[in-house]
């Protein structure tokens, strides 16, 4: 069956790094679009980062540019997001998400809380 899982969350102050990875399996993982999306509590679930099937795209969100980079393996079948500078506002869930055309995945989900 379709699994995304992911694993990299944790708890770091304000400045800090963390590597978020998400581990595909049960479709075909090269041919699949992904992303990353983050929700707050409180707040709607909203767009991080972008990476198309091929991985010559990618686009991120204006809070994340310049400070989160998004990647893929399609020989490992994961996806990363390698998060730096993170500030408290960085903190929520963080899913990852599978899509061709109608075809989507969700992961479910991994906390990063960004704290002093």
């Amino acid at each position: 069956q379709v699994q995304l899982g992911e694993s990299g969350g944790g708890l770091v102050q304000p400045g800090g790094s963390l590597r978020l990875s998400c581990a595909a399996s049960g479709f075909t993982f090269s041919m699949y679009a992904m992303s990353w999306y983050r929700q707050a509590p409180g707040k709607e679930r909203e767009l991080v980062a972008f990476i198309s099937s091929d991985a010559r795209r990618t686009n991120y969100a204006d809070p994340v540019k310049g400070r989160f980079t998004i990647s893929r393996d399609n020989v490992k079948n994961t996806v990363s997001l390698q998060m730096n500078s993170l500030k408290p506002e960085d903190t929520a869930v963080y899913y990852c998400k599978a899509e061709l055309v109608r075809l989507v995945y969700w992961g479910q989900g991994t906390q990063v809380t960004v704290s002093s």
